[in-house]
C-alpha cells in the first residue's frame, strides 16, 4: 500500500486578552505571595491559587497545532507551551464533504447549515488568505492551514472534494 506522510506545524498567534491575563495572574501570584510570606496565611493560600491559575494561562496562551496526514487520516494535535501534546481530532477523510479555501465559491451551499466549527489555524486573516475549510461527516467545519504537499496528498484520494481556487 502507498502510505502518503505530510506533517505540518503551526503556531496560534496569541490572543491580547490571553497575554494580559497571564500578566494579570503572574502579578497577583507575585504580590499575593509577598504578602503570604509576611505572615499571612491567606495570602498564602490565594498565592497558591494564582500560580496555579498562571501555570493553565501559559500552557493554552501559546498554541501550537500539528497535523499529520497518514493513509487517508489527518489527525491534528494541539501543543500547548511546547512542552505537552493533546489529541484534537482525528478525521477519516473518507468521509469528508468538501475541502477548499475559506473565501472559495464553492463552500457557498454549506453557509446555511448549521455545523459545529473549530478552529485550528493561526488565528490571523494573511495575504494571501491560507486558510482551508473542511466539511466533515455533515456535523463539523474545520479551519485548518495545511501546506501545498498536504492538499495534493488529500487531492490524490479525493479530487471531487478537493478544490484550490
Amino acid at each position: 500500500m502507498n502510505d502518503t506522510y505530510v506533517e505540518v506545524l503551526i503556531k496560534r498567534k496569541t490572543p491580547i486578552g490571553m497575554a494580559v491575563l497571564r500578566i494579570v495572574t503572574i502579578g497577583a501570584t507575585v504580590i499575593l505571595g509577598l504578602l503570604g510570606l509576611m505572615g499571612l496565611l491567606p495570602f498564602l493560600i490565594a498565592a497558591v491559587l494564582c500560580g496555579a491559575a498562571a501555570y493553565f494561562v501559559y500552557l493554552n496562551a501559546d498554541l501550537e497545532f500539528e497535523y499529520l496526514y497518514v493513509d487517508r487520516q489527518l489527525s491534528i494535535d494541539k501543543v500547548m507551551a511546547k512542552s505537552r501534546r493533546k489529541k484534537a481530532d482525528v478525521f477519516d477523510l473518507e468521509r469528508m464533504e468538501v475541502l477548499a479555501p475559506i473565501s472559495s465559491w464553492r463552500l457557498d451551499e454549506y453557509k446555511n447549515r448549521s455545523y459545529k466549527t473549530v478552529d485550528y489555524s493561526t488565528g490571523t486573516v494573511n495575504q494571501p488568505d491560507t486558510r482551508y475549510v473542511m466539511y466533515f461527516n455533515g456535523e463539523k467545519k474545520v479551519i485548518f492551514e495545511p501546506n501545498a504537499q498536504m492538499i495534493k496528498a488529500i487531492q490524490n484520494i479525493a479530487p471531487r472534494k478537493v478544490f484550490t481556487d
